[in-house]
């Protein structure tokens, strides 16, 4: 009889006490539950710890460093990437035991079905959204050590899953906008390591481009109102990014 190769599922979390319940239940059956945790201090890891979670902790390094630092914790070659405000539908953990059992690929990316302030989009970009492998081969796989956004390198064949995994990002705007900050300052910090500059036009014109490229090309309008907050959530923070780059360079030169 054919038996699956044992699963480690991990998330990175920071003060996640609000949402890490839900998304460990719904992982409760794998081998193994990693936590890689930047020293929550609101019952994040005790919450964990309560589903025989594996707890290590890191200072945030960026997420791609702290993404390699899971994959090395790892007790299993295959592993499973959830993030604190995804849930595994029990769809997907059928068909990831059936995949195990032989895996044709190295790497899977799984579809995600995105909910955004009450509504489940079906455009803008986020469906399915494919955004990165998230079950692979670890001896095969490694993030990038980027602080925000991070590429992967894959040795091997990268497959598809059909089942969904569920995201809850953004659940108030006041979520989305405390998120977007984050990520700008981390991407402006990325960027200006690579030695990169943001003119005026740059601060105009991307905002504007990435509104259209939401609103239009992906079809954004066709989620209603939604969309159209998303598209203009999306163009904020494509300015702040750029904004808080000008702000860093205008500084070594003063």
């Amino acid at each position: 009889m054919t038996t699956a190769r044992p699963l480690t599922v991990y998330t990175l979390t920071l003060n996640e006490a609000r949402q890490i319940r839900a998304v460990l239940e719904s992982v409760k059956w794998a081998d193994e539950i990693l936590l890689l945790d930047s020293f929550s201090t609101d019952g994040t890891v005790e919450i964990a710890r309560e589903y025989n979670a594996r707890v290590v902790q890191e200072a945030f390094c960026g997420f791609g460093r702290l993404r390699n630092h899971a994959l090395a914790a790892a007790s299993h070659d295959w592993v499973l990437s959830i993030d604190a405000d995804e849930r595994c539908t029990p769809e997907l953990a059928l068909e990831i035991r059936k995949e195990l059992l032989a895996p044709a690929f190295d790497a899977y990316l799984v579809p995600r079905r995105s909910h955004f302030l009450g509504r489940w989009m079906r455009h803008s970009g986020w469906y399915p959204d494919y955004r990165q492998p998230q079950l692979f081969n670890r001896q095969k796989f490694r993030y990038h050590d980027e602080a925000v956004h991070e590429s992967y390198a894959l040795e091997g064949r990268l497959g598809r899953l059909r089942q969904h995994v569920l995201q809850y990002p953004w659940d108030t705007l006041e979520i989305a906008t405390a998120k977007l900050q984050r990520y700008s300052t981390l991407m402006a910090e990325r960027y200006a390591g690579q030695g990169k500059r943001a003119s005026a036009a740059k601060m105009l014109l991307s905002p504007a481009g990435m509104f259209l490229r939401i609103l239009v090309l992906q079809q954004g309008f066709r989620d209603g109102r939604h969309g159209f907050v998303l598209a203009t959530l999306y163009a904020y923070y494509t300015f702040l990014k750029y904004a808080k780059l000008w702000e860093r360079n205008s500084k070594r030169t003063e």
